[in-house]
C-alpha cells in the first residue's frame, strides 16, 4: 500500500496527477464537497458565535467512509484541493470529518496540473490557511441566513416555493431594471445622412467612397432641406488627414472576460464555459478557470515569446505584464492560459478544442507587438452649407498581435472592425455625388443583459466573484426569476429620402423589424413582484455598494485583517430586526392590477400572480360566491403592462379551431405551453404556431405529422393491452407499459418479446423501485 495518499476534487484530477506520481502515491476524489451545513435549524447556531452545523450528506457517507480507510493506511495525506476558498474549505473539511491530525497532512497547491507543477507542489508543501477557509465559511453561512429567512418571508408574503439570495436579488434586480427601462423608453426619429461619391483616379479607375455627416438632422423637414441645399451644392475635399495609430492587445483571460468572449465568439452559455474550463484544467491542459488575474509568471512569459519567435518571428514579440485592475482579485493566481504554448490545439471534444483555441490565441496575443494602423479623415465641405461630410478610412501597416486575434465586444451599436480603405484624394479635389441619402433612424434603448454581459455588470459593480458568477446565473435561471429568451420584434415604417445623381429628391416608406432579441436575458413576473416587495422592505441588501462591500469585507477576511465572527454579528443582528418587523407588517402581495370591466358580461377584469404563475382573471362583481374565470398570460406579456383588450382576448382560448375525422379540434394554453386537442390526445404546438390564430388547415398538419412521428416509433403494439407497447427512444428500443418506461435487454430483438414477457419486467421495475424506497431506513 502507497505510503502517501492525495486527495483532489475530482475523479479527472486524481487520474491525471496520479500519472505524474510515482507507485509511493495513491490519488483519491472527494467529488467536491464532503460536508455542508444542516438543512434545518438554518444549519448555524446564531447563539453560539454563528457556529456552522455541519452534517455529512447522503450521498457522501459511502465516499467518507472510503476515504477514511484509505487515510488508515497512510502515512502522510496531502491535501490538493483548488488553490482558492472553496478549495482550501474542502481541504479544512477533509480534515475534520476524516479525523486528520495536523502532523499528518500537508496543503499542496498548483495553478496547473502539470508533471512540473506537481512535482513542485509536493516540494513545497504549507499548512490550511484558516483565513481563506473563514472567508468561505463567512460567505456560506451568511448566504443561508439571508437565503433562509428571507425565503421563508417570501413564502408567506407572495407565494410558496419562492427563494432570495444576498447576490441572486441583487443580479435579478438588474435585469429587472433594465426590463423596465426598455419598456418606458419612447424612441426618438431623426435623421441619418450619408452620401456616396465616385471616384476616379488618373487610369480611369472608379471608387466608391461613403461619407457620414457628423450629426443627425432632427426632423423630416430639416433632412428634405438639407437635400435640397445639397442638389445645388459642390462637394470639395477640404483636409485629408493621415495619422498614425497602434492597436494594443487585451489581457490574457480572466474568468469573467473567458466567460464574456466564449459566449461572443463561440455561443457558449457562463456554465457550459466554465464545464469546458473545468475539464481543460483536470486535463493538465490550461491553468485554473477561477481567477481574477490578469498577469502571467515568468515561466508563461518566457514559454509564450519562445513560441512567437518560432511561428511569427521577432519582429511581433512584445514581452508586457498586465497589471490586474481589479481590486478584489483573490489570491495569488495566474491569469488563465495554456500550459504548453507549443500546443495550439490540442484532444477532446470540438467544444473543449475550441475554447482552448480562444485561450492559447488570448494568451499569445497578449505578448505580441502593437498592430500599427494608418488612420485617415476626410473632411467634405459643402457649398452653401455649414455642416461638413466625414470619410474615414484605415490602412494595416503592420498587423502584429491581430495576425492572431482580435477582440468582440458587446455594444451592439458599434462597429468592431476597421474602416474601409479610401481612394487616393487630394486637398481641394471636386467629387462627383452619387446620391445622398437621408434614413430616418431611431434612437434605441439599452439593450437587455446577455449571460456575458450581465458578468460584466456583476464585476463592474464589484458583486461576487470569479466563483460565484457561473452559480448566480444559473440559479437565477433555475428558479424561474430569469429566463434566456428571443422575441420576434415589431413592425415599423421609417422613411427614406434620397438625393439622386439627377438632383431629383424621392421619398420612399420602408418596413423594418424593431425590438427582436435572441439569447438575452428576461425577467418574470415574480422576478419584478419579488423584487420591488425586497426593495420596500430590505433596501440594504438589494442595495448595490452594500453587496459590493459585503464581498470587501470577505476579502478581509481572506487576508485575515478582520474576524470573521465580528463580520457577521455586524450584519446579521440588524438585518434580522428587519426580517421580524416585515413578517409582523407587511402586507401579502400578488402584484393584481384592475384592468376594467368586460363589455359583454360585465365582470372585473384583473391581472395578478397565481399558483403557477400570471393569471388574468374574470369576477363577477355582483356573485362573490362564483368561481372566477382564469385564463394564463401568454409569453411576452407582463403584469405590469398587460391592457384590458390584450386580457380579454386570452379568454377565447379554450377556442373550437375546426374539425378533423368528425371530432373538435381545440386549442388551448396549459401549464406547459400551448397545444391542440382532439379524439382525446394532446398535440404540442410550436412556436411557429399560435394557439390563438392557428387555422384547421394548420392544425390538421400537426395532428398527422405528429401521427407519422409516432408511428416510426412504434415497433410492437400487443392487442392484450394497447398500453404496453415497445417503442423507438432516443436511447434506443424501450417498453412503455401505461405510465412507465422500461429498458428492455439489448441481447433480444425488441419485437421478440411476449405480452407476458413485458408484463414481468414492468412487475421487476415495480419491486426494485420499492426495495430501494423502503429497504434502507435513513439516519439522522
Amino acid at each position: 500500500m502507497a505510503k502517501n495518499l492525495v486527495i483532489v476534487e475530482s475523479p479527472a484530477k486524481a487520474k491525471t496527477i496520479e500519472g505524474y506520481l510515482g507507485k509511493e502515491y495513491l490519488v483519491a476524489s472527494s467529488f467536491g464537497h464532503i460536508r455542508d451545513l444542516e438543512k434545518k435549524n438554518k444549519g448555524v447556531d446564531i447563539e453560539n458565535n454563528f457556529k456552522p452545523l455541519y452534517k455529512i450528506p447522503e450521498d457522501k457517507k459511502k465516499v467518507v467512509t472510503e476515504l477514511k480507510a484509505l487515510v488508515k493506511k497512510a502515512e502522510t495525506v496531502w491535501l490538493a484541493t483548488d488553490e482558492d476558498r472553496e478549495g482550501e474549505a474542502i481541504s479544512w473539511h477533509l480534515k475534520e470529518a476524516l479525523g486528520l491530525k495536523e502532523e499528518k497532512i500537508k496543503r499542496i497547491v498548483f495553478g496547473e496540473i502539470t508533471k512540473s507543477a506537481i512535482l513542485n507542489a509536493i516540494k513545497n508543501p504549507r499548512s490550511i490557511d484558516y483565513n481563506l477557509v473563514d472567508a468561505q465559511q463567512a460567505r456560506r453561512i451568511l448566504d443561508r441566513l439571508v437565503g433562509f429567512e428571507v425565503s421563508g418571508i417570501l413564502w408567506r408574503k407572495i407565494k410558496s416555493r419562492l427563494s432570495a439570495g444576498r447576490v441572486q436579488s441583487v443580479a435579478v434586480r438588474l435585469i429587472v431594471e433594465r426590463e423596465r427601462e426598455i419598456d418606458s423608453f419612447v424612441p426618438e426619429s431623426r435623421y441619418k445622412v450619408i452620401a456616396n461619391f465616385i471616384v476616379e483616379d488618373e487610369k480611369g479607375n472608379k471608387t466608391n467612397l461613403k461619407a457620414e455627416l457628423a450629426r443627425f438632422l432632427p426632423t423630416e423637414k430639416e433632412a428634405e432641406d438639407f437635400l435640397r441645399k445639397c442638389s445645388v451644392a459642390d462637394f470639395i475635399v477640404e483636409s485629408v488627414e493621415k495619422k498614425p495609430v497602434k492597436r494594443s492587445p487585451a489581457a490574457p483571460f480572466t474568468t469573467s472576460t473567458l466567460q464574456q468572449e466564449a459566449a461572443r465568439k463561440l455561443r457558449y452559455s457562463v456554465s457550459r464555459t466554465m464545464l469546458l474550463a473545468q475539464r481543460l484544467y483536470e486535463s493538465g491542459k490550461i491553468t485554473y478557470m477561477r481567477t481574477d488575474s490578469v498577469s502571467l509568471s515568468d515561466f508563461a512569459l518566457n514559454a509564450a515569446e519562445q513560441t512567437i519567435n518560432n511561428e511569427y518571428g521577432k519582429d511581433y514579440r512584445h514581452k508586457r505584464q498586465f497589471k490586474t485592475q481589479s481590486k478584489s482579485a483573490q489570491e495569488a493566481h495566474e491569469a488563465i492560459r495554456p500550459t504548453d504554448f507549443n500546443h495550439q490545439k490540442v484532444s477532446g471534444s470540438k467544444e473543449e478544442q475550441a475554447l482552448y483555441e480562444l485561450i492559447w490565441k488570448r494568451a499569445i496575443a497578449s505578448q505580441m507587438s502593437d498592430a500599427d494602423i494608418e488612420r485617415t479623415t476626410v473632411k467634405i465641405k459643402i457649398t452653401g452649407i455649414k455642416d461638413f461630410l466625414t470619410a474615414k478610412g484605415e490602412v494595416i501597416k503592420f498587423d502584429g498581435f491581430l495576425k492572431v486575434y482580435f477582440e468582440d465586444t458587446d455594444d451592439e451599436n458599434s462597429e468592431n472592425g476597421f474602416d474601409a480603405i479610401l481612394p487616393p484624394l487630394k486637398e481641394g479635389q471636386k467629387l462627383d455625388m452619387k446620391e445622398v441619402v437621408a434614413t430616418e433612424r431611431f434612437t434605441r434603448p439599452s439593450p437587455r443583459y446577455t449571460e456575458a454581459s450581465l458578468v460584466k455588470k456583476l464585476e463592474e459593480l464589484g458583486i461576487g466573484r470569479p466563483s460565484t458568477y457561473a452559480p448566480t446565473i444559473s440559479t437565477i435561471q433555475k428558479r424561474g426569476y430569469v429566463n434566456k429568451d428571443e422575441r420576434t420584434g415589431t413592425k415599423r415604417e421609417y422613411k427614406v429620402l434620397t438625393l439622386n445623381k439627377k438632383k431629383i429628391i424621392s421619398s420612399e416608406v420602408k418596413t423594418e423589424i424593431f425590438g427582436a432579441d435572441k439569447g438575452k436575458l428576461f425577467p418574470s413576473d415574480i422576478a419584478m413582484l419579488v423584487t420591488d416587495f425586497l426593495i420596500q422592505h430590505f433596501s440594504q441588501i438589494m442595495d448595490y455598494q452594500f453587496t459590493a462591500r459585503i464581498e470587501d469585507e470577505l476579502d478581509e477576511i481572506a487576508e485575515g485583517k478582520m474576524s470573521y465572527h465580528k463580520m457577521l454579528k455586524d450584519f446579521y443582528h440588524p438585518f434580522h430586526k428587519k426580517v421580524e418587523h416585515t413578517t409582523e407588517n407587511s402586507e401579502r402581495v400578488n402584484g393584481e392590477r384592475i384592468l376594467g370591466v368586460d363589455p359583454k358580461t360585465k365582470k372585473t377584469v384583473s391581472v395578478r400572480i397565481a399558483r403557477f404563475g400570471p393569471v388574468a382573471q374574470l369576477t363577477d362583481p355582483n356573485d362573490p360566491d362564483a368561481k372566477p374565470d382564469y385564463a394564463g398570460l401568454r409569453k411576452d406579456q407582463k403584469l405590469e403592462q398587460i391592457t384590458l383588450e390584450e386580457a380579454l382576448e386570452l379568454f377565447n382560448l379554450p377556442r373550437v379551431v375546426g374539425f378533423f375525422e368528425d371530432k373538435e379540434i381545440v386549442a388551448a394554453i396549459g401549464r406547459f405551453g400551448p397545444y391542440l386537442r382532439h379524439d382525446g390526445k394532446f398535440y404540442s404546438l410550436k412556436k411557429d404556431y399560435d394557439p390563438y390564430t392557428i387555422s384547421e388547415e394548420e392544425a390538421i398538419n400537426v395532428i398527422e405529422a405528429k401521427r407519422v412521428s409516432d408511428s416510426e416509433k412504434i415497433i410492437k403494439v400487443f392487442d392484450e393491452n394497447p398500453s404496453y407497447q415497445i417503442l423507438n427512444g432516443r436511447w434506443g428500443p424501450y417498453l412503455k407499459a401505461g405510465k412507465k418506461n422500461v429498458k428492455l435487454p439489448k441481447d433480444r430483438e425488441p419485437s421478440s418479446f411476449t405480452f407476458d414477457e413485458c408484463v414481468k419486467l414492468a412487475k421487476d421495475v415495480d419491486d426494485n423501485t420499492t426495495k430501494k424506497k423502503g429497504g434502507r431506513k435513513k439516519k439522522e
